[in-house]
């Protein structure tokens, strides 16, 4: 179900402009006012967010910041909201990086910003921290996208805008989701990247041609070669008949979709046909056309 939609791009920086009050009793009780004007809350009052779009930790970054925190303290306060699910806690919308190595460096209360946010702003505040700050892999990234699109209603370019990517970025980064799994976790893991993702996905097997860039260390346009080879033997296609402008939007439609596409015209009627290797890629074309008629 998709909830409400509304304008994207409010940012981080405009909710740390202020410290926010605390917004009821419960965080009256619990949040101490620091020398500079802030709050604190005891550390074990803090939850994470299920929802947070980054799933993976440098465990090095992490004990870095650890040591940075124990000798100087922790000097950016977490964005915290109140937990929507248990009364009396906080659920982190930016910051979880460092409330993990303030857990390890063993603070007992932790400095916090409190703002009443509901789950909209939270996932976008999320995901503009993190993508603007380049703390996302692609296959994250991609997922925060598409949660801002499937779940939000927001289209790409509210998505676009919101981030500071182009919305051709923004497109091309969330097909990574129609990848196999095995070629998004080469992509988790830095084994390969984006561009080379991209590259594979026109392959009629891209696992296979991931494993082989990896393996042989090829770069991107040697992996656009090996994907385009299969097609480049076939027979060439017959085009009799169609006009330049017909030749230019079958391009650009097929530059959208990342797909094959073919027009068919038969004075002024006729068909769009889409061609597709795997179910994932079908069902992205659906998402992408069902999300421009809300």
């Amino acid at each position: 179900m998709v909830e409400q939609k509304r304008g994207l791009g409010r940012g981080l920086s405009a909710l740390l402009e202020d410290v926010a009050e605390p917004q009821d009793a419960a965080a009256e009780a619990a949040a101490s006012a620091t020398p500079g004007g802030g709050q604190t809350l005891p550390i074990e009052l803090i939850r994470r967010n299920p929802d947070q779009p980054r799933r993976h930790f440098d465990e090095a970054e992490i004990e870095s910041l650890a040591r940075s925190i124990g000798e100087k303290g922790l000097l950016q306060p977490i964005l915290v909201r109140p937990s929507p699910s248990l009364p009396g806690e906080y659920q982190i919308v930016a910051g979880e990086r460092r409330w993990r190595a303030a857990q390890q460096a063993r603070l007992t209360v932790v400095p916090v910003v409190i703002r009443e946010l509901n789950d909209s702003e939270t996932l976008e505040i999320a995901i503009l921290e993190n993508v603007q700050r380049s703390d996302l892999n692609p296959v994250e990234e991609a997922a925060g996208y598409k949660a801002l699109m499937d779940r939000f209603g927001h289209t790409q370019e509210d998505v676009s805008q919101a981030v500071g990517k182009t919305r051709v970025h923004v497109a091309n980064t969330v097909r990574l989701l129609t990848l196999p799994e095995e070629v998004q976790g080469l992509v988790i893991d830095g084994k390969l990247t984006a561009g080379h993702a991209r590259a594979v996905m026109a392959a009629e097997d891209p696992a296979a041609l991931a494993r082989r860039v990896v393996a042989e260390g090829l770069n991107v346009r040697q992996a656009e070669a090996l994907a385009k080879a299969p097609a480049e033997k076939a027979p060439p296609k017959v085009r009799t008949g169609k006009d330049v402008n017909t030749l230019d939007l079958e391009k650009r439609l097929s530059e959208a979709l990342g797909l094959g596409v073919e027009i068919i015209d038969r004075d002024g009627s006729g068909e769009v046909r889409v061609k597709y290797r795997a179910l994932e890629q079908l069902d992205f074309v659906c998402r992408r056309l069902t999300s421009q008629v809300r």
